[in-house]
């Protein structure tokens, strides 16, 4: 599984011109699921997206984590993080979760977040979507539980 972390400052998605989820303040974060994934995986990207400490202290350091300062989180399915690229030109998406599993997991990784106590708006998986988002920093972290 992997997933990349944006601190954002804004952050939406919108489907057919309609807004279908926004944040002010906290993280997007692109997940892509992989055939072989597993509960594992998930509970790994779930702890360190919650724990990640990218957000300012009162010391300009590194040092709070999402709930310490009241963030919100986007979170959008995104196969196409699991592109291989290594042979051609076109990218292959023969490791990336067929969509009945992805979205399995999509929907598993909401009901972690808010379990967290965190505010979770979405994407809306399957669809064509346009995100805007004012990466703040900028700061992005790539996860990928089986590099752990």
């Amino acid at each position: 599984m992997i997933a990349v972390l944006q601190r954002v400052s804004k952050a939406s998605v919108t489907v057919n011109e309609k807004v279908v989820g926004a944040i002010e303040g906290g993280f997007l974060v692109l997940l892509g699921v992989a055939q072989e994934d597993s509960q594992k995986d998930l509970d790994y990207i779930v702890k360190k997206v919650s724990n990640m400490r990218v957000f300012e202290d009162d010391n300009e350091k590194m040092n709070l984590n999402l709930s310490q300062v009241n963030g919100k989180l986007l979170l959008v399915s995104q196969f196409t993080l699991l592109a291989c690229t290594k042979k051609g030109n076109r990218p292959s998406f023969n490791v990336a979760a067929e969509p009945k599993m992805a979205n399995e997991y999509y929907e598993k990784a909401i009901t972690a977040f808010e379990a967290q106590g965190l505010e979770v708006q979405t994407g809306q998986f399957g669809a064509k979507m346009q995100i805007s988002l004012i990466n703040e920093g900028p700061v992005t972290i790539i996860l990928d539980s089986k590099k752990v």
